[in-house]
């Protein structure tokens, strides 16, 4: 049975060493990410599982509690585990990596964690039908959900500019802090690789775990610093 979820972006650029003198620049966001584990860890969940991109072109992948990661690929000497287990060779991808530095900095040394790690291409029914899998088992789960909006806001964005993001967006937006599980999974899979949308999958995981949760959601933060779409959700 889902409990909680925590919804928040998965750039690298959350990790202060890899942000380096930039890091001021995503405090708000962090903080709200803060705020929004806090609320999961309120919920006393029996197990967490954390659920993000797996990266442009990967494979849908599961890793166990323990599992271990860095930041290497972005120049960067710093290791991260997946929960306080015995440490289970990597690597893990850049979104759970993340999410490991997050819940390491939110004390969450005592719930067993797992992560999924989603491919792009997985459909929105079969991310649906695994997200109601994993809240149908008896124990009490909390998700955290990994991923980013569009990355087309600005012709500086990484997939340039595209006036069709700032709709998609705002849909996202409105449906994460609503709670509203039909309008997640409504998001179009399609639309969403065009506009390079990380978090869809995701998301629409989170929508099939919480159809029968009778979950409410706030919004925590929006903002587009680099032309990618951040959101931070809080489902309580």
């Amino acid at each position: 049975m889902l409990v909680a979820a925590a919804v928040c972006p998965c750039p690298p650029l959350l990790v202060p060493e890899v942000a380096a003198g930039a890091a001021h620049e995503l405090d708000a966001a962090r903080a709200a990410c803060a705020e929004a584990l806090r609320r999961l860890g309120a919920a006393r969940p029996d197990r967490l599982v954390v659920v993000g991109p797996a990266g442009a072109g990967a494979r849908s992948d599961r890793h166990p509690h323990g599992s271990t990661g860095s930041f290497r690929e972005f120049g960067v000497d710093v290791e991260v585990r997946l929960g306080a287990g015995e440490p289970v060779p990597g690597p893990l991808p850049a979104a759970l990596a993340v999410a490991a530095r997050l819940l390491a900095e939110a004390g969450f040394e005592d719930v067993p964690v797992e992560g999924l790690a989603v491919g792009e291409g997985l459909q929105p029914s079969a991310c649906r039908e695994l997200g109601a899998r994993a809240s149908a088992e008896d124990a009490r789960l909390g998700l955290l959900v990994m991923g980013d909006g569009s990355a087309c806001r600005t012709v500086k964005a990484p997939g340039y500019f595209d006036e069709r993001a700032t709709a998609f967006d705002a849909e996202a937006a409105r449906a994460l802090g609503a709670a509203d599980t039909g309008a997640l999974a409504a998001l179009d899979d399609v639309l969403a690789r065009e506009l390079k949308v990380s978090g869809r999958a995701p998301w629409q995981i989170l929508a099939g775990a919480a159809e029968q949760a009778g979950l409410r959601g706030e919004l925590l933060f929006e903002d587009a610093p680099y032309g990618v779409n951040y959101l931070v959700a809080a489902w309580t």
